[in-house]
């Protein structure tokens, strides 16, 4: 994997050179709020590739967020659902149970009276 980063590395840096070189002539940029100074041709579109990366990169990895979230509140909503179902089947058979239980007549249930002596010492 290094290998493979080393190598695009060194390409990129090679495409750079080689656009600097090849684009010797002098040009100045208007922008509307600022003036940059005149420079080499491909020094700037260096710059602005560079730039165009960076920004599109950042942006990508927003964008990424969004949607891994949107992806996790999906998820999240179908795992509560299937609880919430679970739950209440749980409820429904408890309470089936205890009507069930509670329309049994339960014998009644006799005590004994026990007296309990403590050990002496």
């Amino acid at each position: 994997m290094r290998f493979i980063l080393v190598i695009l590395l060194v390409a990129v840096f090679g495409y750079s050179l080689t656009l600097v070189l090849f684009n010797q002539s002098v040009t100045q940029v208007d922008l509307l709020f600022a003036q940059v100074p005149t420079m080499n041709l491909g020094l700037l579109l260096v710059i602005t590739l560079g730039l165009g990366i960076i920004v599109g990169l950042l942006l990508g990895v927003l964008v990424f967020r969004v949607v891994q979230t949107r992806w996790e509140i999906k998820r999240l909503n179908k795992e509560l659902d299937v609880v919430r179902a679970r739950h209440i089947q749980a409820a429904a058979a408890a309470a089936a149970a205890t009507a069930a239980a509670a329309s049994a007549a339960p014998a009644p249930v006799k005590h004994e009276e026990t007296n309990i002596v403590p050990p002496m010492m």
